[in-house]
């Protein structure tokens, strides 16, 4: 049996990430960050929410160890740090895509004489 999982510890960092990004707004601003560095503004604009709410989202990643910051000036910048990120979001998107056609598959099944 394959265990990836090394102690308790390390399952709960684990569930902290996918709890991080089980918010949809923070899941669309790691997804954004996967194209490169954006600042708080740019972020906050992504999810149409006001400064504060976009820093608490930040916060939450950040310390899940999904993206980095990094001061430029009078700007934050923000990073993926969790680099793998990009092919969990394909994984999931196919199986996604395949459940959707599955459905539609039955569905015709059903309308059909």
């Amino acid at each position: 049996m394959f265990q990836l999982s090394r102690s308790t510890n390390y399952t709960d960092a684990q569930a902290a990430m996918f709890k991080a990004l089980g918010h949809p707004s923070r899941l669309r601003m790691a997804e954004a960050l996967m194209n490169g560095p954006l600042c708080v503004g740019e972020l906050r604009k992504l999810i149409n929410a006001d400064m504060s709410t976009a820093s608490r989202h930040l916060a939450i990643l950040r310390t899940a160890g999904i993206i980095a910051d990094e001061k430029r000036g009078q700007n934050v910048y923000y990073t993926l740090r969790l680099t793998c990120l990009r092919q969990f979001l394909l994984g999931t998107a196919a199986e996604l895509d395949k459940q959707t056609q599955a459905r539609q598959a039955q569905l015709s099944a059903m309308m059909a004489p």
